[in-house]
């Protein structure tokens, strides 16, 4: 075979690959694979043991301690302590007996008022047609006109006690005034209660707060709007943010320690339970960084830390550069390039591509939502 030959062999296999390789990139093309990661929101190192716990208790936002505005005898109960309720729902009811027969007196004694007005009506007329011709004197007449204006007194304020009473019968029914979870009892069925006396403690529902106190020792350096982070005591190492609300302005006497409450950030709320026992970390930002797993920084060669970010609400992570300080035994604190909060990878880092579609799930192989 001489060299034409072979050199068109040559060209013909090579037009032959382009070929193939151009039906290649028409071919459709393959759909992004959805990689699941594990994932876990850093935090700030509040379980360090150089940090105080202050102990707390899970309290409602608004607690309102629910009262009949009559007296009388509870007539039943129809709630218990930790029931649920809504707005409008009877929890307990009164005898009305002497609520009605009062209203009916009351009520009688309107009518009664009604009637000498027609009487004091019909004898000041008389009067005045006989003051016209003179029969009687000025002074008869002006007399019957202040008893008229009485009688009409007399009507005004029988109506407004009838009314009154009324509204009083209305009351024996003791109903709740928000949608919420009874957290307290103080009456029961066959009780004479006075008005006012507490009966309930209702727990609306929304906001949940820690409640917990500040040692006199510590007040100063404590004070409202300060962020911390909240870990229940039946959820060990899951964290919940939140921020000092209130401190009280008074020290109690005996414990000689200030109430403050603290409110829990966002839907941390829903995932407390009334009543749960927690601890309460004050956070510095300054000396207090945010710590994730050992696991979850990439460090290579001559590269700079980093770790992967995934963003529950677009699934999809994103490579972000961190300053990292001294490693712990388990964990490692990020002293810039990371937020509390943010769903970090701790597994199969070292597998993903900025802006690749993931499925982010927690330790219990649960999904991540988006908050």
């Amino acid at each position: 075979m001489d060299v034409r030959q072979k050199g068109t062999q040559g060209i013909g296999l090579t037009m032959l690959m382009v070929g193939v390789l151009a039906g290649c990139g028409n071919a459709a093309p393959k759909p992004e694979p959805v990689r699941p990661v594990l994932v876990v929101q850093a935090g700030a190192a509040a379980a360090s043991p150089t940090l105080t716990a202050y102990p707390g208790e899970v309290r409602a936002r608004e607690e309102t301690a629910l009262a009949f505005r009559v007296g009388g005898k509870v007539l039943r109960r129809r709630v218990d302590v930790g029931d649920r309720v809504r707005e409008g729902d009877v929890l307990a009811e009164l005898d009305p007996v002497d609520l009605r027969l009062q209203a009916d007196a009351l009520r009688a004694q309107s009518a009664s008022a009604e009637a000498q007005l027609v009487r004091a009506r019909a004898d000041h007329a008389r009067l005045a047609a006989l003051a016209k011709d003179q029969l009687v004197s000025r002074s008869a007449l002006d007399q019957q006109t202040a008893a008229l204006r009485a009688a009409e007194a007399q009507v005004r304020a029988a109506r407004a006690q009838a009314a009154a009473a009324g509204n009083q019968s209305a009351y024996a029914a003791l109903r709740a005034p928000r949608d919420g979870a009874i957290a307290g009892r103080q009456i029961e069925a066959g009780q004479v209660v006075a008005a006012g006396q507490p009966a309930f403690t209702l727990a609306a529902d929304g906001g949940r707060e820690i409640a917990f106190a500040v040692p006199e020792s510590k007040i100063r350096e404590i004070s409202a709007g300060r962020q911390v982070v909240v870990e229940l005591w039946s959820a060990p190492g899951r964290r919940l943010t939140g921020r000092i609300r209130e401190i009280a302005p008074m020290a109690d006497p005996s414990a000689r320690t200030y109430a403050a409450r603290a409110a829990l950030d966002g839907d941390a709320a829903a995932e407390v339970g009334l009543g749960q026992s927690a601890r309460v970390y004050i956070v510095d930002l300054a000396q207090s960084p945010i710590e994730v797993p050992l696991t979850a920084v990439q460090a290579a060669d001559r590269a700079a830390p980093a770790v992967w970010v995934a963003d529950p609400k677009t699934q999809r992570v994103r490579r972000v550069p961190v300053r990292i300080g001294a490693f712990g035994a388990e964990t490692v604190p990020v002293l810039s390039g990371l937020k509390a909060g943010d769903w970090v990878v701790v597994a199969g880092g070292h597998l993903l591509q900025d802006g690749q579609s993931v499925r982010p799930v927690d330790r219990d192989n649960r999904p991540v939502k988006a908050n």
